[in-house]
């Protein structure tokens, strides 16, 4: 299985108590798979997991999953330990778990090798490994990406490092087969296609879906005259819904939209504030002119 497309790591939506609002959160997985998405993603960190509750997280995966199974879409969970791997035996809906980089201790490409092949056999589902180096302060040269693409149970990565870099255009010069690059830099999500990524794990796409699928579709069918324009398009705006830390901006147009309750996240988090908000919203209505 490789996976290719377009997944929307989804938000977690509050209401005015303060809650999670199960039928936001139900109604947006919806709307993303509707507009052609591929799957979505679970408790990825744009759903803001570590303000959660162990119960609001249990929630969060049972809305989506129960989604996921109604539509017979992809669902990744992401799970970072090898406990929270092994509760995903009681999900049948859950195609893959997102696992992040260990971050903070900078265990070196060999811990990190060392540590996916300890999560992936003792885990019920594949992984995909989450490499975003300037959060986890840990790099993986092409040589350790390609070791860690032949780990068995390790079928792709959320790739993020910040921009297209050697390692970058090395790897995808020469992917394993089976193996899956995700880009996970919503900026850059074009160029990386270009380079021959897979498709993307894209917050951005949220909004703008049917374009983001477009994009995605475009160059991995040869279609560079209509990618290059709306990519162009598609990175500002994804700048401006980044222009403060995700999610916050992300929340407040999806408020604006009506689509969510509130624009609420939680502490460390602040709300995004309204010149940003106006600017990602002037941006989304802008038309695109595809070539």
């Amino acid at each position: 299985m490789t996976l290719t497309g377009l997944y929307v790591p989804l938000i977690t939506p509050f209401d005015e108590c303060g809650a999670v609002a199960t039928d936001a959160l139900t109604g947006l997985a919806h709307q993303v798979l509707d507009a052609g998405a591929t799957g979505v993603v679970a408790l990825g960190t744009t759903a803001e997991p570590d303000a959660l509750t162990d119960a609001e997280r249990r929630t969060v995966v049972d809305v989506v999953a129960q989604v996921c199974r109604e539509r017979s879409a992809r669902l990744l969970v992401g799970a970072h330990t090898a406990t929270a791997l092994r509760a995903l035996a009681h999900r049948p809906e859950a195609t893959a778990a997102l696992c992040l980089v260990p971050p903070f201790l900078r265990p070196g490409e060999e811990g990190v090798l060392a540590h996916f092949a300890h999560l992936a056999s003792a885990s019920p589902v594949p992984l995909v490994a989450y490499h975003v180096p300037y959060r986890t302060g840990q790099r993986l040269g092409t040589d350790a990406l390609r070791r860690l693409a032949g780990l068995p149970g390790v079928i792709g990565v959320k790739h993020a490092v910040g921009g297209i870099d050697a390692t970058t255009v090395g790897f995808l010069a020469d992917v394993p087969p089976g193996f899956a690059v995700l880009g996970g830099e919503d900026v850059v999500l074009s160029p990386l296609l270009a380079l021959g990524a897979h498709g993307g794990i894209v917050a951005s796409a949220h909004v703008a879906t049917a374009d983001f699928v477009a994009l995605v579709d475009a160059w991995r069918t040869g279609h560079a005259g209509r990618a290059r324009p709306l990519g162009h398009r598609l990175a500002a705006l994804s700048a401006a819904l980044f222009a403060e830390p995700n999610p916050t901006v992300i929340k407040a147009v999806l408020h604006a939209q009506g689509r969510i309750p509130t624009p609420a996240v939680r502490l460390p988090l602040l709300p995004a504030g309204a010149a940003t908000t106006e600017e990602a919203l002037r941006l989304l209505h802008a038309p695109i002119t595809v070539g």
